[in-house]
């Protein structure tokens, strides 16, 4: 079937589904058909305003209130309401420790056991030198599931720290790989802000 615009569609009987739609599953299983016109314009450009680079001040969520022309309130609550609704998921911090001074990383790749790995990997997290603690799935050859990003101002240092949460943690296996030169970090774009046309 086509629709109004020309796009290709399926019947399904209850409602007409075009490309455009999406489907996001809920936490029981049951799926949810959302558009992505179901956004508003605020909401795209509420989007494209926070995967840039969030300035680092008292009140970051005000200024970013500001270019857009509503309230704090306003855009806090929009922010919830993408959450909530599952188009935003989560917001992260980029490191770039090179810029911070810090000229020796190091990814720690821990040997746990599953069953101490929430109490393993909260106890790595809180090291100040850490910036990220996961977990991964062993594979054949390369037994280790949990991975710590240590930073530091040189290699000796990255290992010291790693030493001090082997033994905090009672964690004896473990390999550290460090950073060469870093090639690439950037973040995706869903809606390009208006300084991108």
């Amino acid at each position: 079937m086509m629709d109004a615009r020309g796009r290709k569609t399926e019947n399904r009987g209850q409602r007409t589904k075009s490309r455009e739609q999406r489907e996001l599953k809920s936490e029981g299983g049951m799926r949810k058909v959302e558009t992505l016109n179901m956004l508003t314009e605020l909401e795209k450009k509420l989007i494209a305003s926070v995967q840039e680079d969030i300035a680092v001040t008292d009140r970051p969520y005000l200024e970013i209130a500001k270019k857009l022309g509503i309230s704090e309130e306003t855009l806090l609550e929009s922010l919830q309401s993408l959450c909530s609704r599952g188009f935003i998921r989560r917001f992260g911090a980029t490191l770039r420790h090179q810029k911070t001074g810090f000229t020796a990383n190091a990814m720690a790749a821990w040997q746990v056991g599953e069953d101490r790995i929430d109490e393993v990997g909260n106890k790595m997290a809180s090291f100040r030198q850490v910036s990220h603690c996961y977990r991964r799935n062993p594979t054949a050859g390369w037994p280790y599931n949990l991975y710590t990003m240590i930073h530091a101002n040189d290699k000796a240092a990255c290992c010291q720290t790693a030493r001090e949460m082997s033994q905090a943690a009672a964690v004896e296996h473990y390999r550290l790989l460090f950073s060469r030169r870093e090639l690439k970090k950037t973040s995706m774009v869903y809606f390009p802000s208006d300084e991108d046309d």
